[in-house]
Parts: structure tokens; C-alpha cells; sequence
């Protein structure tokens, strides 16, 4: 199963509930390009500079695991680095480095290698249209700008760290641009997706709808 939108369309949550519903094998392909950035800064070498972080994103050793509740930890060359990528720099790191065709080219078999029995769910921008795009199961996850905005600066507020409102929606409509416009792979929902657009809807009733297109396409195999 693919899960695709843009920040803050809650693909992420969305994604993690499914896989463990499911019993599936979990992909977060934009924590491998935030991972990209990172190494990229701790490397000196220039977040335009595709060569020199495609060659990053071939020989860096990174491992995903959880702690005892259920949450990520994420680890690069045996150095724990999950709050590292997940502040707003990164995201915004990661935006840069995802629209470098090398540094894509770079990841593709590494995200394809996920894809093991039972099943995985893929949670990304161009999951169902480059990664895997012959998925049978392709969900394109959106929300109004405002709504996202709102509920990074709620995930922000949770972390005890200080974000203004404005600011917040002002990055994720500049990275929505970048993301679509990309020449590489850019952000957009396939032909044979499950449009979704999560403005004012939980987190369970979006999980269910997408439970419900799972098991639909994937009929007596579920």
C-alpha cells in the first residue's frame, strides 16, 4: 500500500496506524531524505550538491527500530539521530535534497528493498507513481494548508518547542511548491489513487476509510 500528500496531510500517522492494523512492514521515505540532509550537514558537503550526497545516501548505514510504546527511533552510522531529523530545519533539508535527481536515483533501490511479505505500507510523495507504482492498494492523502499548518504547530507545541502559526504555514506552502515542481519525481496523486482529503477528520475515521480501501482492492487477501 502506498500513502502519498504533502506535509501535513497526516500521512505519516496515517501510515504508522495502518501498517500496525495491518501487521505490515512500515516505509517513511521522507525520514531517508531528511537522513540524506543530515548527513550531508554533519558531512560539510552541500545540500545542492547531488553527486556528493547521492554518494552519501549509497554508503550511509542507517537502522529503524521503536522503543517499548511503539514509537520511532531511527539510527545512522550507530549514532541515534530521531530528534535530529525531525525538527522543522530538517523537514525543510529534506525538501532541497528530495529534488536532486541523483540523490532520488540514489534511494530507489534502497526503498524498494521494503517491500517484503506479509505487506508494506509506504508513506511518501511519489510512492505510488515512482517507487511503486504497480502497488494495488494507492491512497493520495490531502488537507487544507490551514489545517496542516495547524496541526504542525500542535505537534510542535506537544514537543515543548516554540513555532509561530504564520511562519509555520508560510514553510509548508513554500515546500508544497518545491515539491510539485520538481523535475524529479515531483508531488502528485496517480491516476489510479484514492483521493482523501483529511481537513477535519480524526485520525481513526481516516484510518478506517483506509482500511476499508485496503481490504476492498485486496479482496479475500486480508
Amino acid at each position: 500500500m502506498t500513502i502519498d500528500g504533502p506535509s501535513g496531510s497526516g500521512k505519516g500517522t496515517i501510515s504508522r496506524a495502518a501498517a500496525r492494523a495491518l501487521n505490515w512492514r512500515l516505509l517513511d521515505s521522507g525520514a531517508l531524505y531528511r537522513l540524506v540532509a543530515l548527513a550531508g550537514r554533519r558531512a560539510q558537503v552541500s545540500l545542492e550538491d547531488g553527486r556528493a550526497l547521492a554518494q552519501l545516501a549509497e554508503q550511509f548505514d542507517i537502522r529503524f527500530g521503536s522503543d517499548e510504546s511503539g514509537g520511532e527511533i531511527i539510527w545512522m552510522g550507530g549514532q541515534e539521530v530521531t530528534g535530529d531529523i525531525r525538527t522543522e530545519e530538517a523537514g525543510n533539508d529534506a525538501s532541497k535534497v528530495a529534488a536532486l535527481p541523483l540523490v532520488r536515483a540514489a534511494l530507489l533501490d534502497r526503498q524498494r528493498r521494503f517491500a517484503v511479505p506479509p505487506g508494506l505500507v509506504a508513506d511518501g510523495r511519489d510512492m505510488g507513481t515512482v517507487v511503486f507504482p504497480a502497488a494495488e492498494v494507492k491512497i493520495f492523502l490531502t488537507a487544507s494548508l490551514s489545517e496542516r499548518a495547524a496541526r504542525r504547530h500542535k505537534q510542535l507545541k506537544e514537543k515543548g518547542v516554540t513555532a509561530n502559526l504564520a511562519a509555520l504555514s508560510l514553510e509548508i506552502a513554500e515546500r508544497d511548491q518545491r515539491d510539485i515542481n520538481r523535475a524529479a519525481s515531483p508531488l502528485v496523486a496517480g491516476a489510479d489513487a484514492v483521493l482523501l482529503d483529511t481537513t477535519g477528520m480524526p485520525v481513526d475515521a481516516v484510518v478506517r476509510r483506509v482500511l476499508e480501501v485496503a481490504r476492498g482492492r485486496l479482496r479475500g487477501r486480508l
